[in-house]
C-alpha cells in the first residue's frame, strides 16, 4: 500500500524543465519579442496580429501562446522593452555629470534623433493607435520621461542656470511638446515622407531651442550639435 501511495505521489509531481530546456525557451521568447518589435515598427500595433508576428518569427501562431497568454501581453512586452531602452538612453544623457542646461539640450536632441532614425518604432511608441494595455504603458512611460526632465530642470535651477520654476510643470510641458513636434515627421502616412538630412538637422535645432526656452535657459545657451 505504501509503495502504491509513493507511486501515485511521484506520478503526479510537476515536471521540471532542465536548464537546457529553459535556455531554449528563453531564446525562443527573445526571438519572438524581437520579431514582434520589427513587425510593430513596420505595420503598427493594429496590423501586428499574432499570425503576422508568428510568420515573421517562423513559428506557428499557436506557439506564440506558449510564451504570452494574449496578443495584448506580447504588445505590452514589446512596448516596455522598446520604450524602456529610450528612457534608459535619455537618462544616461540627462543625469550625466556636467552643465544641466547643456545636458537638457543634448538629451532632447538625442531623443529626437533616435526617433527620427527609427521612425516606424518611434511612431508606434509615441502615437500610433494601440489597444488599451499599450495606452496604459504609454502613460506610465510619459511619467518616467517627466521625472527625468524634472530632475535636470531642478539641477539647473539650483545651479542658477535656470530661473525659479515648478520643475514638474516644465517637465510635463517638455514631454508633451517634444512628442507633439515629432508626431508628423514620424507618421508613416505623412505625405511629405521621411525628412531629409537638412530638414532633420533643422528640426533638431528648432526642437532643442524650444526646449531650452521652455526651461528658461539664457538666449546664448550653447546648443548641441544637431547633425544626424
Amino acid at each position: 500500500m505504501a509503495r502504491n501511495s509513493e507511486w501515485c505521489f511521484t506520478s503526479f509531481m510537476a515536471y521540471r524543465k532542465t536548464p537546457a530546456e529553459l535556455r531554449r525557451l528563453q531564446a525562443a521568447r527573445e526571438h519572438l519579442v524581437a520579431r514582434a518589435t520589427a513587425v510593430v515598427a513596420d505595420v503598427g500595433w493594429a496590423q501586428a496580429s499574432v499570425t503576422a508576428v508568428a510568420d515573421s518569427a517562423g513559428i506557428a501562431a499557436g506557439s506564440v501562446y506558449q510564451h504570452f497568454p494574449s496578443k495584448a501581453a506580447l504588445a505590452v512586452e514589446v512596448f516596455r522593452r522598446a520604450a524602456g531602452r529610450e528612457v534608459e538612453v535619455l537618462g544616461e544623457v540627462l543625469l550625466a555629470p556636467g552643465d544641466p542646461v547643456e545636458r537638457l539640450g543634448h538629451g532632447v536632441a538625442t531623443f529626437a534623433r533616435r526617433a527620427l532614425e527609427n521612425r516606424g518604432l518611434a511612431y508606434a511608441l509615441l502615437a500610433a493607435p494601440a489597444e488599451p494595455a499599450v495606452g496604459a504603458e504609454r502613460l506610465d512611460f510619459r511619467r518616467r520621461y517627466r521625472a527625468l526632465f524634472a530632475e535636470v530642470v531642478r539641477e539647473g535651477t539650483a545651479a542658477g542656470l535656470l530661473p525659479a520654476q515648478n520643475a514638474e510643470v516644465t517637465a510635463a510641458a517638455l514631454t508633451g511638446a517634444i512628442g507633439e513636434v515629432l508626431v508628423d515627421p514620424l507618421d508613416p502616412l505623412d505625405p511629405h515622407g521621411a525628412p531629409d538630412e537638412t530638414t532633420t538637422g533643422r528640426l533638431l535645432a528648432d526642437l532643442t531651442a524650444m526646449a531650452l526656452r521652455c526651461a528658461g535657459a539664457a538666449p546664448d545657451a550653447v546648443l548641441p550639435a544637431t547633425a544626424p
